[in-house]
C-alpha cells in the first residue's frame, strides 16, 4: 500500500510545487494523476521514488518510509519502484533485450553489474516481460530501430522486469499520436492488472484516464481537488482542476471585447484621473 500524507515541496527559489497532498492507494490499483502543467504531478512521482526530497510530509510504501531513507536505502528501495518516462530513456545502441535487462541491475551486485552479466533467471524474466507487451519478436533489435509506440512498450517491459511493488508512469503517452496512445495505455493497464502491481500514471489525456484507470486524483494549485472514480469526474471537477482561474481571464476578455466607444471612454477616464493626480488643484 502507498500512503502519501501532507506532502509539501518548496524549491530553493521559493516556488511551492506541492502545498499539501494526501491520498492512499492499494496494491493492484491503477490511479491516474491529472492536472494542468505545473500542477506538481511530476514532482509528486519524484517524491514517491525519492528523486525529489519533500519539504514536509511522508511517503510510505509497504511500511517503508521513503522520505526518511538514506541514499543507500533509497537505492535498494528503487529496485522495487518501476519508472516509465515520457521520452522512454532507452539506450539506442543496445538491443531491446539488454534495455529490458537494465531493470534487473538493482539485483546485481559486484563485478557482474559492471560487466553487464545477467543470470539465466534474469534473462527469463526479461523475455517474459517482453512477451507480456507483445515485443518478444523485437528482442534482438537495436532500440533505435523501434517506433515510438514500440519504445514505450519496451519501457513498460523494463519496469515489469524489476518485479516492482509500484510503477510510476510520467506522461507515458504524451509523445505518441492518438491511436498509439490508446494502444500503449491499454498495454500498460492490461499488464499492470495481470501482474497486480499498483500503478500511478501522470496523464493529460482525461479520456484515457477515464477509460483505463480505476481511480483519478486531480491536483490543482498544489493540493488534491478530487479523488474518486472516473465516472464521478464531472465538468465542475474539471473546471476546478484546469480552469480554477477562469474568472480572472473572463474579466480580461470582457475588457478586450468592449466596443471601441466603451474602450475610448475608459481611456478618457484614465487620462482625467492621471491629470487630477498630477494637478491636485484641478480636483477642487
Amino acid at each position: 500500500m502507498l500512503q502519501i500524507t501532507d506532502v509539501k515541496v518548496v524549491y530553493p527559489n521559493g516556488n511551492e510545487a506541492l502545498k499539501s497532498v494526501s491520498f492512499t492507494a492499494q496494491k493492484g490499483e491503477i490511479v491516474a494523476i491529472i492536472g494542468r502543467s505545473g500542477a506538481g504531478k511530476s514532482t509528486l512521482l519524484r517524491c514517491v521514488n525519492g528523486l525529489q526530497s519533500s519539504t514536509a510530509g511522508t511517503v510510505i510504501l509497504d511500511n517503508d518510509n521513503i522520505t526518511s531513507m538514506s541514499a543507500a536505502e533509497l537505492n535498494l528501495a528503487r529496485r522495487k519502484i518501476g519508472f516509465i518516462w515520457q521520452e522512454y530513456n532507452l539506450i539506442d545502441r543496445l538491443p531491446v533485450i539488454t534495455n529490458v535487462l537494465t531493470g534487473r541491475l538493482g539485483y546485481n551486485r559486484g563485478i557482474s553489474s559492471w560487466l553487464g552479466y545477467f543470470s539465466p533467471q534474469d534473462r527469463d524474466i526479461a523475455l517474459h516481460s517482453l512477451e507480456r507487451v507483445n515485443m518478444l519478436h523485437r528482442a534482438k533489435f537495436r532500440a533505435d530501430r523501434l517506433s515510438g509506440g514500440e519504445k514505450q512498450r519496451v519501457s513498460i517491459a523494463r519496469a515489469i522486469a524489476q518485479e516492482p511493488k509500484i510503477i510510476l508512469a510520467d506522461e507515458p503517452v504524451a509523445s505518441l499520436d492518438p491511436e498509439l496512445a490508446v494502444q500503449v495505455m491499454g498495454d500498460l493497464a492490461r499488464v499492470a492488472r495481470e501482474v497486480g502491481v499498483l500503478t500511478l500514471i501522470n496523464i493529460h489525456h482525461v479520456e484515457l484516464a477515464r477509460r483505463f484507470c480505476d481511480r483519478i486524483v486531480a491536483i490543482a494549485q498544489g493540493v488534491v481537488v478530487f479523488d474518486g472514480k472516473p465516472e464521478d469526474l464531472t465538468d465542475e471537477v474539471l473546471d476546478n482542476t484546469y480552469r480554477f482561474d477562469k474568472d480572472k481571464y473572463e474579466q480580461a476578455d470582457a475588457v478586450v471585447s468592449k466596443p471601441p466607444s466603451a474602450i475610448d471612454d475608459l481611456l478618457i477616464d484614465l487620462q482625467n484621473t492621471m491629470k487630477q493626480a498630477g494637478n491636485p488643484s484641478a480636483a477642487g
